[in-house]
This record gives structure tokens, sequence and C-alpha cells, in this order.
């Protein structure tokens, strides 16, 4: 429910209308293919609309790529994948330079992370380097190889998978690189509807390419996406709100449960995040309900448990939950 005081002060206008029809539409056209698992819809949208990228905590078999694949059609981008094993070598991913016989000169030959969705399945099956080149190029949009930058398509979105089930041949990502991700999303088994409906939806052999062609529909391009993701920086946030957003980053830093709490980036990817919600809802103003909304993607993977609430059997989630109801919700 929205606070009412924020909608009294600040009516919804027609600006942002189209963002909402565009958010919906993309929203009924996954579903087509993919069901249920709203965390990884609304979390993955968000962090394209707002320049972000989501690291995804799932066990297989739960349909990720068939996720991508069919957003990549539906938003009319080019989608790629890469399968990190303990082998893959930084320039397995962004490329390297090649040596033209034809003109006795070495060219470079752009790697699978030239794509607007990437898909970076098991990501800590990788050594350090290798995360580290993935990074840059999240962080700066370009791959710099001999000196020369060579910038990535534009919209750019990162979807990194981990295993929570498997910690044998893997590499934990430090603290620093995670907080590179602006989502943590967890992926879960479905409901038992759910599963029966995926069971009927995709139990016919049927080609996913030909079902992707002929039941998935183009509804935006990348030019149009980057005009959306420049209309959704223009939300406004009111001072109250940021200083909400700024009271729940520094509490986690003070939270007893917690060893190490959230960096100022964490703060700046919930209030991109918040207007990238309220976007999504018609609104040109963001509410705390946004904040709250997207409050645990943003901030379970910038926290750490002490080890004594480790013992305890704590989780980050509920410790978040009751951090944030602590905090007075702004009125105005």
């Amino acid at each position: 429910m929205t606070h009412e005081l924020y909608t009294q002060s600040s009516p919804p206008g027609d600006a942002f209308a189209d963002m909402r029809e565009l958010f919906d539409s993309i929203r009924g056209e996954v579903r087509k293919l993919y069901v249920g698992q709203d965390e990884l819809l609304l979390g993955t949208l968000t962090a394209l609309f707002s320049g972000g990228h989501v690291l995804i905590e799932s066990v297989p078999g739960l349909g990720k790529t068939l996720f991508v694949r069919a957003l990549g059609k539906i938003l009319g981008c080019q989608f790629g994948r890469v399968q990190f094993t303990a082998d893959l070598m930084p320039s397995d991913i962004t490329g390297a330079p090649v040596f033209d016989l034809k003109d006795s000169e070495f060219r470079f030959r752009a790697g699978p992370i030239f794509t607007q969705l990437l898909l970076a399945d098991e990501i800590n099956r990788s050594p350090a380097k290798t995360h580290a080149a993935l990074l840059e190029v999240m962080q700066e949009y370009r791959v710099t190889v001999d000196g020369t930058s060579h910038p990535v398509p534009r919209p750019f979105l990162v979807l990194a998978t981990q295993n929570p089930l498997e910690s044998e041949g893997t590499y934990n990502l430090p603290e620093a690189q995670l907080d590179r991700f602006m989502f943590k999303l967890r992926v879960d088994y479905p409901t038992a509807q759910e599963e029966m409906n995926i069971l009927k939806m995709h139990s016919e052999q049927v080609d996913l390419n030909q079902r992707l062609d002929q039941e998935v529909q183009t509804v935006t391009n990348p030019e149009s996406l980057m005009k959306a993701i420049r209309q959704c920086s223009e939300v406004r946030i009111e001072d109250g709100l940021t200083d909400y957003i700024n009271k729940i980053v520094r509490m986690t830093r003070e939270w007893k449960a917690f060893h190490i709490g959230a960096s100022p980036r964490a703060g700046i990817a919930l209030m991109q995040a918040s207007r990238t919600l309220a976007a999504f809802s018609g609104r040109d103003f963001a509410t705390p309900d946004d904040v709250i909304e997207i409050a645990l993607p943003a901030l379970r993977h910038r926290v750490q448990l002490t080890a004594e609430a480790e013992v305890e059997g704590r989780f980050v989630d509920d410790e978040l939950r009751n951090l944030i109801r602590g905090i007075p919700v702004p009125r105005d």
C-alpha cells in the first residue's frame, strides 16, 4: 500500500504512463514462456532500467537460460551465454588480438561479452582474474586490450549465477566484487501449481527457437530502452526519502547481527532502483514502498552476519527486515 501522504503531496502524472505500459508489455510477454519467479523478473528489469547488474543464486534447472533468451527476444537485444569453468581465461570472455595472415597484423577478435544480455553461468567456478575481467566491463562498459578501448553494446546487462548447493571447485566472490552487483536475487523451486504449469507448458518437445519466434513478440529495441533508462533517472526523490534510504544503509553498519555493513554504493542502488520502480508504476515520484520493495535484493549481498548470528541460525533477510521495520517511514 502506498503511503497516503506521499500520494497526496505528489499526484502521479501522465509522463510515465508509457513506462508503465512498457513494463506491463514486457512482463506479459515473459509470462508466455516463463512461469513464476517474480523476484527474478522484477529485479532483472529494475536492474536493466537502472543501469545495474544482478547476481542470481539458484540451483540448476529453473529456466534461467530460457528467461534470458526470452527477455532478449522481447527487448530486441542480443543474447549471450558463457559457462564459467576453472580454466576459463579473461581473454575467453573479453576477446583477444588475433594475427591476420592476409594483412600481416593483429586484429581484435571480440569475445562473447560483446552482447547486450549476458548470462554468466556459475561465475564462482572461475578464478579471481576472470571475475575481475568481467567486473571491469560491468563497471566501465568497455574492454581495453593493448591500450585500445572497445565499447560493449548498450544497454548492457550481466546476469551472473552461482549454485548455492555446491562448494567443491568454486571460488567465492570477495565482498568488494559482490558490491559491484546492484542486486542479489534468489531463485527458489516453484510452487506446486507453478510446477504443474511448467510441466504442461514445456513437456511437448517443441523446439525452443520455434516457440520464441512464434509465441513471443518483440515490444521494444535498444534505442528505445536507452531512452527509457534516461527517463527513469528523472523520477523525483524527496529529501525525506533520501534521508530514509541513508538511515537504512547506515544502520546496517551498526546492527549487532552484522559483521560487515553496506557501502554507500548500496544507497545509490536503492535510489536508482526506487526511481525505476516508481516509473514502472507510472509515477514521476518515488515512495517509501518502492524502497522497501527492493531493499532486500539491494542489501543482502552487501552485509555479513557475525559468527555468533550464524551459530544462532539467523538469516540475513530476516535481520534486514527487522532493521527496516525499526526505522521511521517518512510521511512527506
